[in-house]
């Protein structure tokens, strides 16, 4: 996988835009979860759809969750279903969306109200 991995934590971690083809290797990285931000086709018809990385995600045995959210509006609805996911889904988590920003964001708005 050539794309960058950011760790925010020894748990949680952002990339930029995932691919079906990297999901084995994020599951060979340790990986037990992914978290989609990036809604579908916001890159054009050339991004991966969130089905798509889904499917390849869950064949590399990882959990997957899809919570698409625009970038520059996240809503306070957005950061209390991130962090939802943050205490369901198994650890270590990564999270991607354009450039990992957004996955970023949610996260310490989700980390600092707790």
């Amino acid at each position: 996988m050539s794309t960058p991995i950011q760790r925010l934590t020894p748990d949680f971690a952002v990339a930029p835009q995932l691919s079906p083809q990297d999901m084995a290797a994020v599951a060979q990285a340790g990986y037990k979860s992914v978290i989609i931000n990036r809604p579908d086709y916001e890159g054009g018809s050339e991004q991966p759809t969130s089905e798509a990385v889904s499917t390849a995600a869950r064949e590399a045995g990882l959990r997957v969750a899809y919570q698409p959210v625009v970038s520059g509006a996240i809503t306070a609805d957005d950061v209390t279903k991130f962090s939802e996911l943050l205490q369901t889904l198994p650890t270590p988590i990564l999270a991607y969306c354009r450039s990992g920003a957004r996955c970023t964001v949610l996260f310490q708005s989700a980390t600092s109200k707790s």
